[in-house]
C-alpha cells in the first residue's frame, strides 16, 4: 500500500503522552456531539482506532511470541509504515504506550545495528537526502521507490521514528536514546582517529621529533574530524530531528561538544608548552590548519549550544598567535645576547649567521601564515624603527617584511660587534664582507627577496663591496706602498724597493694564507681586484728596473717574484678548507648599541 506521512507538529513539553491522546479523543467526541455529526464519522474514527490497536498490539514487544526482538522495520516495511501511520492518527491510550515502547526499541536497534550506514563517510557524503530541503511529500515518494540505498533507507527510518515519537510527546525518550548511542559512536571514532588529551607538561617533555609527529597527526586528524565526522553528525542530527529545532540543537551539542573541544584544545596546549625557536613552525602549522578549517567550524557548529566549541577553536588560534610572536621576540633577544668571543678562523662565516639566516628563510617560506599571525598585533611593526628609504619604495612594506628585516638588522649589528674581536683590521673587514655576502646570497635565493625587495638587497650588495675594498686597502697597503712612485731612481734605491716588496708581499701572503672566502664568486672578485691593483704596478716597476740590476750577484734572491709568479701566488689565496667555525657559545650579556650604524 502507498504510505503518506502525516504532518508532524511538536507537542508542548508540559503535555504528557496520556493527556495528549485523551485530549485528542475527547476533542473528537465533543466536536461530533456539538456539531451533530453523522454517525458514519464516529464509526470511521472507531474503525481507525480498532485497526490501529490491532497492528500495534501485533508488534507489542511484551508479547511472548516477540520475546526475541524482531525489528518491525526490517521484517515488514509495509506494516511498519502502517504502524507509524495509525499511531500518529490516533490509537487507543494503551496502544499508544505500546507503540512508543516499540518505537524506542526500533530507534535503538537502528542506531546500534546499522552503524555501517551511519558512519561519517556514509552520512556526510552518501545521501542526497541530507543535502536537500525537500518537503515531506518528496521524502515519502522516495521511500516508496525501488532501489533505495541502505543509507537512505536508514536515514528515512530514523526520521520517521523520531518524528512520530516527538509528535506523541516522547521527545525526551527519543532524544536520550539518540544522544547516548551517537555520542559513544562519535567518541569511538575520535579515538580511532588518534585524538588524545595531553597536558602542557606532557607536551613540554616531548623532543622535537616526537612533537612534530603529534602535530602532523593532529593536522590530518582535525581535517577528517571536521569535514567528515562532525559534518556528518550535524547533517544526520538535522535530518533526524527536522521537526524540532530545540531537540536538534540539544542532541548535536551532546554528541559532539566534548570530543570537539578536546580536539581543538590540543593546539592551545602546544602553544602553552615550553617554547623554542624551532617550535614556531609547528605553531604556524597548527594556526594555518585552524584558519583553514574555521569557515567549516563556524558552519558546522553554528547553533548556540555549540558555541563553546567555536570559543575553544578561537582560543587556540589566539594562543598560537601569542606563542609565535613570543618565540620571535625571544629569538631576537637570543641574537642580541650572543656573546661568543671566539674569532672565526680565517674570517669565515659565523655559525650565528648561518642559523639565523636559515631560520629567517624558513619563516619567509611561511610568510602567508606569519602575516596572519602578526596581523593580530600591529604594534609589532612599530618596534622596527626603519626609515622610509630602508625598503623598496615601489612596494608596500608588509608586517612580515618588517619583522624579518628587523631580525636581519639585529644579526648584522651583532656580526659588526663580532668583527671587533679580530686584532687584524684587514681580517675584520674580510669577515664582514664574507658574512654580509652570505646574507645577500641567502636573501637572493629565497622568498626573502620578494619580501624585502631589490632596493634593500642592492644596499647590502653595495656594503659587501665596501667591506671588500676596505679589506684590500688595509691588507695590501704595505705591499703597494713598497713600490716607488718615481720611475728614475738609483740602483741602490731600486734594490731597497725590491727588498721591501719581497718582505711585504711574503708577510701579507703568509698571513692571508689561512684566511678564507667561502663563496667562489666573491673569492674570484676579490682576487681579481687585488691582482688588478698589484700586478700591473709591480710589472711596471719590474720591467723598468730589472735591466739596471742585471749585473748584480744573486739576482734571483734580490728579485724573487716575476709578475706572472705574483699572479699565481694571488690565485692561491682564500682556498683554505676552514670555512665555518662550529663555536656557537653564547651568554646573556649584550645590548642593542650600534644599531644605527647598520641602517
Amino acid at each position: 500500500m502507498e504510505f503518506h506521512q502525516v504532518e508532524i507538529h511538536e507537542i508542548p513539553t508540559t503535555t504528557t503522552p496520556r493527556k495528549a491522546m485523551a485530549s485528542f479523543v475527547h476533542s473528537s467526541k465533543t466536536n461530533d456531539a456539538n456539531q451533530f455529526s453523522p454517525p458514519t464519522i464516529s464509526t470511521t474514527m472507531q474503525d481507525v482506532i480498532v485497526d490501529a490497536d490491532t497492528i500495534i498490539s501485533k508488534w507489542d514487544p511484551s508479547r511472548p511470541s516477540l520475546e526475541k526482538f524482531t525489528s518491525l522495520f526490517q521484517e515488514n516495511r509495509e506494516e511498519a509504515e502502517e504502524f507509524v501511520k495509525f499511531q500518529s492518527a490516533g490509537a487507543g491510550e494503551q496502544a499508544d504506550e505500546i507503540a512508543m515502547v516499540r518505537l524506542e526499541k526500533e530507534l535503538y536497534h537502528i542506531l546500534s545495528t546499522r552503524r555501517e550506514c551511519l558512519n561519517p563517510e556514509s552520512v556526510s557524503g552518501g545521501s542526497s537526502l541530507l543535502l536537500s530541503n525537500s518537503d515531506e511529500e518528496e521524502d515519502d515518494d522516495h521511500v516508496g521507490e525501488d532501489g533505495v540505498s541502505n543509507v537512505e533507507r536508514t536515514l528515512l527510518d530514523l526520521k520517521l521514528i523520531a518524528g512520530s515519537m516527538i509528535s506523541s510527546g516522547y521527545s525526551k525518550e527519543c532524544s536520550k536514546i539518540y544522544r547516548i548511542t551517537r555520542k559513544s559512536i562519535v567518541d569511538e571514532e575520535l579515538y580511532r582517529l588518534g585524538i588524545r588529551g595531553y597536558t602542557v607538561s606532557q607536551i613540554s617533555r616531548m623532543d622535537q621529533d616526537a612533537l612534530e609527529h603529534q602535530v602532523k597527526k593532529w593536522v590530518n586528524t582535525a581535517k577528517v574530524a571536521v569535514r567528515t565526522l562532525f559534518r556528518g553528525e550535524r547533517l544526520l542530527c538535522d535530518h533526524v530531528f527536522a521537526v524540532s529545532e530545540t531537540i536538534k540543537q540539544t542532541c548535536i551539542a551532546h554528541t559532539t561538544t566534548e570530543g570537539a573541544i578536546n580536539l581543538f584544545r590540543f593546539p592551545e596546549t602546544v602553544a602553552k608548552s615550553k617554547r623554542s625557536p624551532e617550535k614556531i613552525f609547528l605553531v604556524m602549522n597548527l594556526f594555518e590548519t585552524l584558519s583553514e578549517l574555521w569557515p567549516e567550524i563556524e558552519s558546522i557548529f553554528s547553533y548556540e549550544p555549540l558555541s563553546p566549541i567555536k570559543l575553544q577553536a578561537l582560543s587556540s588560534m589566539h594562543k598560537l598567535s601569542d606563542a609565535a610572536q613570543t618565540i620571535l621576540s625571544e629569538f631576537v633577544s637570543s641574537i642580541q645576547k650572543n656573546s661568543s668571543k671566539t674569532p672565526i678562523p680565517g674570517g669565515g662565516i659565523h655559525p650565528l649567521n648561518c642559523s639565523v639566516m636559515n631560520y629567517v628563510s624558513l619563516l619567509a617560506d611561511n610568510s602567508g601564515t606569519l602575516s596572519d599571525i602578526l596581523a593580530d598585533e600591529p604594534e609589532n611593526v612599530a618596534r622596527s624603527p626603519f626609515p622610509e628609504s630602508y625598503f623598496d619604495s615601489r612596494n608596500p612594506t608588509s608586517s612580515v617584511a618588517s619583522q624579518l628585516a628587523w631580525i636581519i638588522l639585529v644579526l648584522l649589528c651583532k656580526l659588526d660587534s663580532k668583527a671587533e674581536i679580530y686584532r687584524d683590521i684587514g681580517l675584520s673587514y674580510l669577515f664582514l664582507a664574507n658574512n654580509l655576502h652570505f646574507v645577500v646570497e641567502k636573501v637572493s635565493t629565497s622568498a626573502l627577496k620578494v619580501l624585502l625587495g631589490q632596493d634593500w638587497l642592492s644596499k647590502l650588495q653595495t656594503k659587501v663591496k665596501l667591506y671588500a675594498a676596505n679589506y684590500e686597502s688595509v691588507a695590501w697597503a704595505k705591499v703597494l706602498s713598497s713600490l716607488p712612485v718615481e720611475t728614475e731612481e738609483s740602483a741602490h734605491k731600486i734594490k731597497e724597493h725590491f727588498k721591501q716588496f719581497n718582505s711585504a708581499f711574503e708577510a701579507a701572503y703568509r698571513k692571508q694564507s689561512s684566511w678564507v672566502v667561502p663563496d667562489p664568486k666573491l673569492r674570484d672578485e676579490i682576487k681579481v681586484s687585488i691582482a688588478r691593483k698589484l700586478v700591473p704596478a709591480y710589472r711596471e716597476f719590474y720591467d723598468s728596473n730589472l735591466a739596471i740590476l742585471s749585473g748584480e750577484k744573486n739576482l734571483e734572491i734580490l728579485v724573487r717574484f716575476s709578475p706572472d709568479n705574483l699572479g699565481n701566488y694571488l690565485s692561491d689565496l682564500f682556498d683554505n678548507a676552514v670555512v665555518i667555525s662550529r663555536d656557537s657559545s653564547s651568554s646573556s650579556s649584550s645590548s642593542q648599541s650600534g644599531l644605527s650604524r647598520c641602517l
